[in-house]
């Protein structure tokens, strides 16, 4: 139940769902409750009902028109006045690839329907409470966290760049075209394209390429997977593609930009090696005087 004292106002919750004869049961437990209940239809009115309202805790549906709720999800944890609003999915499907998509996109649980009342009631308490607690660790005076002031103003270009650039660094391994990225975030291609051109300065094809690349030059400088391995776990149709790509990029094959790498790291390490010598030098020195 919400808590009943003056410290905190009854909890607000949103609910999306395109069928809310699905979880009529729930809504009506909740309102017995004392909570404040706002409904969204499909994933694109429930996005602009967050930013509007600020609700303390969303339930979203998966599989909605318009917009789904993994798309919803992503455009709410990338705008700065809903990011931190907790997120339950409701959802008919049990399929683990949806969950951990759901997960890592930004929910903090996942729910399969049908649902006990009860048990969504209680998970909802949870994460109530585990909001307000960071809310009250951020609003204390040691805090280093600061409020971002933010509005339902904000940059719909920031907005949907920041969604992407969140999805694609976590799925750097699968290949994703412009399209379904923007569809992924519940845009556009061509609107993406725009906000990409005007924040980040190139294209979304070019800022996933380059991303990946960035991401393989760290794998070899740092781990000791082959260069076919390297282009597995990116998400490349081939070693030679692989190489292909980074050669375009670095100015280098794979192989050499490692063996550069190596040598530097070893250059560095010998250097190291012969302060330390001299330090433990002048120490004895020191001590012998």
């Amino acid at each position: 139940m919400p808590n009943t004292k003056t410290e905190y106002p009854a909890p607000r919750i949103l609910i999306v769902d395109d069928s809310p004869s699905e979880v009529r049961r729930l809504i009506e437990r909740l309102r017995g409750t004392g909570y404040e209940l706002s409904v969204a239809l499909d994933g694109e009115q429930g996005y602009r009902r967050a930013v509007a309202i600020q609700p303390d805790l969303i339930l979203l549906d998966v599989s909605m028109p318009k917009m789904d709720g993994l798309a919803t999800c992503r455009l709410l944890k990338a705008t700065a006045s809903t990011a931190s609003i907790p997120i339950i999915f409701l959802s008919s499907g049990n399929d683990i690839d949806q969950r951990l998509a759901g997960l890592l996109g930004g929910a903090c649980d996942y729910v399969i329907k049908p649902y006990d009342a009860e048990e969504v009631m209680a998970r909802i308490n949870i994460h109530l409470t585990l909001a307000r607690q960071i809310v009250k660790d951020q609003s204390h005076p040691d805090s280093e966290t600061e409020s971002s002031g933010a509005t339902g103003d904000e940059d719909e270009d920031v907005i949907l760049v920041n969604a992407a650039l969140h999805y694609v660094s976590n799925n750097l391994r699968t290949t994703i075209s412009p399209e379904k990225l923007a569809r992924l975030i519940g845009t556009h291609e061509k609107k993406l394209t725009q906000a990409f051109r005007r924040l980040q300065g190139v294209t979304v094809a070019e800022y996933i390429r380059r991303k990946r690349i960035d991401e393989a030059q760290h794998m070899l400088a740092h781990t000791a997977l082959s260069v076919v391995a390297i282009a597995e776990e990116l998400g490349f149709s081939s070693a030679a593609n692989f190489s292909s790509a980074f050669n375009r990029q670095a100015g280098i094959t794979p192989s050499l930009y490692r063996m550069h790498e190596k040598k530097k790291h070893k250059d560095i390490s010998t250097v190291m090696r012969s302060d330390m010598i001299n330090d433990e030098i002048t120490r004895s020195s020191a001590d012998a005087g």
